[in-house]
Parts: structure tokens; C-alpha cells; sequence
């Protein structure tokens, strides 16, 4: 069957394969779904892959299929599989266990082990293909009122741990009814922790670099969000103008940004950082005073990445009760489709150029009737 693929460590070449299709006996303990592929989101992720910046081809093999953000319906289960049946729509979790205490209780994403397991990303093959198999374990079922914004449920996961650990933390606090949050970035992590955060009844303001108006900062405001260009108004500003955030989500692993934040969080604020910075920049920072804000302020700063089972299906609710509360807002984060497998080429370029996507995604197969 068909797959995208690259060979790390060798960077541009994703190519168009021929694996063999899966099968449930691939899967112990009579635990297998098997999966048609309809649609696989993309993202810098992939791209990054393709560069050879890291990922690793699964052990005894020579290519990494890529694509992480899945969305089929199942096709077959295994006989010991109880929660599934064939034409469910669902989407697989990213990450699978290793050898930590944290993998072995399910919180897989909070390994601490140095080598980790992701589909797509790392040592297991993605999803851009047309079956994949899996223990039930890893697979979230969707509602067939989703099924068209199906495919951002892994990047809605993310926010959501984020965001769920930042009320996780501020238990600490016995009562916390944060009014104010900002976001920082208006890609689909941004949008996503917009949504979330609006859904709670939080006042947000998403910071970005374009100016308004477009159809990111057109989507904060469709949701009652505000919009702000960082060319026009800084984060310190703004927080001058208005007064601090108690939550601030970061999205765009900008370092300058990152402590930028950290002055201007509010007392007893949580600081969620999502963005990964790359190269090796230095930025001056007023490290005195953030120290002292954060001290007497009891103000925290943490970071997430990946998400386990929980926090997908927190993405679902959300992203079905943002559907009732805005008719046809997720499926507008959704710009720039490929029809096809064969068109990796074009995925490609279209992840290179990202002028104007949102989210670029794989029509793999048509949806069933």
C-alpha cells in the first residue's frame, strides 16, 4: 500500500513508498484496530523530518512513514476489543510507552526516559498511509458530527494538556477563576488554546506578528477573542494598558517572547509554554526582576508537549461544544487540502511556503457515506 516516507538523516527525501498493509495479528492479546486512513493533518513537524533536523526510522528498518495527526474510521477489531466497532470514526494518540514509571502508568507524555516512541516522529511509522494498526489502547473515538474537524484533534490535545495542567497546578490555590488570558501565536495551536480558553468564559487576547485584518485574527474575533498585532502593540504594552494576564499561553517558541511573558504574568499566573525554540539565539532579559515577580508573586511557568489518551478526549469535547457554541468555526482552521498520497510533493511545498494555511492537510480517502 501506499505510504509518504522519508529516510532520516537524509534530508528532501520524502518519496512515495510501498509498505504492506497491517493486519490485526499485529497486535497481541487480540487488542488490534485496524484502520482506513481518510485524512492526516501536517505541519512543521514533518517538515522539519523531511530536513533531517531528527527522527528515526523504526528499528531494523530504512524509512520513517511521517504524518502524526491522524483521523479514519475503523475497519476491523480485534476480539477482544469492546469499545470499538467497524465504521467508527476515530483518531490515534501519538506517543507509546517506553520504560519509565510514567510510561507504565499511562502518562506516556510525561516520560522521563531519553528515548521516546512517537508515530511519525520517532521509531514508529505515521500515519500518511492508507491502513495503520494499533492496540485499542491508543485509539480515541470520534462523533460523526466531528468527523470533518476530526483531523485537529492531535494538535487540540496539546493545548489541552497545557491548559489542564495549569488548572492542575493552581489547585494550590484552593479557588482560581482566571479572567484574563493572553495567547501568544495565531497558528492552529493558538487558535486552539483561543477556542478553549473562550469556552471557559475567559476574556482572551491572541498576539501575533500580521497585521489585521486576515483570517487568523478574523477567527479571534469571531469567538469573542480579541486580536493583536506584536508590530503594533507589544505584550508589555498591552499588559501597561490593560493590566496583566493571569494565563498566558505561548505558542511560538520565540525566546524574547518567553521571558517577555514571564515579566508581565500576573500574580499567582500561569505561564504555558507550548512552542519549541530552535538554533542556539540569546536574548537580555531583566533576569533580576522577573526572578523577584515570580517569587513574590507565586507565579509559575511550565512546559507541555505531546498528550495521552485524556487529554484527546478533552479535544473532543471541546471541539464538539465550540461547533454548537460557533457553527462552522473548526472547520475554518482547516485551508489548505492535498488530494492524495500521490501529491506529497505538493504537501511538501505547501508546508514550505505556508502563505496564508492555517492547517495543511491529506485527503487520503473519500469519506464513507
Amino acid at each position: 500500500m501506499k505510504a509518504i516516507a522519508v529516510i532520516p538523516g537524509q534530508a528532501n527525501s520524502v518519496h512515495l513508498a510501498d509498505i504492506p498493509k497491517p493486519r490485526l495479528t499485529d497486535i497481541p492479546e487480540r487488542r488490534g484496530v485496524l484502520v482506513k486512513v481518510l485524512r492526516v493533518g501536517v505541519d512543521g513537524t514533518d517538515k522539519e523530518i523531511n530536513a533531517a533536523e531528527y527522527g528515526a526510522a523504526p528499528p531494523g528498518e530504512k524509512i520513517l512513514v511521517i504524518g502524526h495527526e491522524s483521523f479514519g474510521v475503523v475497519e476491523a477489531v480485534g476480539s477482544n476489543v469492546m469499545d470499538l466497532a467497524p465504521g467508527d470514526f476515530v483518531v490515534a494518540t501519538v506517543r507509546r510507552p517506553g520504560t519509565s514509571l510514567y510510561d507504565q502508568i499511562g502518562t506516556y507524555d510525561m516520560t522521563t526516559d531519553d528515548q521516546y516512541f512517537e508515530r511519525g516522529i520517532n521509531l514508529r511509522h505515521g500515519f500518511l498511509t492508507e491502513y495503520y494498526v494499533d492496540d485499542a489502547e491508543y485509539i480515541v473515538k470520534v462523533p460523526p458530527g466531528l468527523k470533518e474537524e476530526g483531523v485537529l484533534l492531535e494538535p487540540a490535545s496539546v493545548i489541552e494538556k497545557g491548559i489542564a495542567q495549569a488548572f492542575e497546578i493552581q489547585r494550590r490555590l484552593r479557588v482560581w477563576r482566571p479572567k484574563r488570558a493572553a495567547v501568544l501565536g495565531a497558528g492552529p495551536i493558538g487558535l486552539l488554546a483561543t477556542m478553549a480558553l473562550r469556552l471557559k468564559g475567559i476574556q482572551v487576547c491572541t498576539f501575533a506578528l500580521s497585521k489585521p485584518p486576515y483570517l487568523n485574527s478574523d477567527l479571534v474575533k469571531e469567538i469573542g477573542g480579541c486580536y493583536h498585532s506584536t508590530k503594533d502593540l507589544s505584550l508589555s504594552a498591552a499588559a501597561h494598558d490593560h493590566g496583566p494576564y493571569d494565563l498566558i499561553f505561548e505558542a511560538t517558541g520565540v525566546a524574547s517572547l518567553v521571558f517577555e511573558a514571564m515579566n508581565i504574568l500576573g500574580k499567582n499566573g500561569v505561564l504555558v509554554l507550548s512552542g519549541v525554540s530552535g538554533g542556539g539565539r540569546s536574548v537580555e532579559v531583566p533576569g533580576d526582576r522577573i526572578n523577584l515577580g515570580f517569587v513574590l508573586g507565586n507565579k509559575v511557568v511550565v512546559g507541555t508537549v505531546n498528550a495521552n489518551r485524556e487529554y484527546f478526549e478533552m479535544g473532543v469535547k471541546d471541539l464538539a461544544h465550540a461547533q454548537l457554541q460557533w457553527p462552522g468555526w473548526p472547520a475554518k482552521l482547516l485551508t489548505h487540502p492535498i488530494q492524495g498520497l500521490d501529491r506529497y510533493q505538493d504537501m511538501m511545498r505547501t508546508l514550505m511556503d505556508m502563505k496564508g494555511a492555517i492547517k495543511v492537510f491529506v485527503n487520503v480517502a473519500p469519506f464513507p457515506n
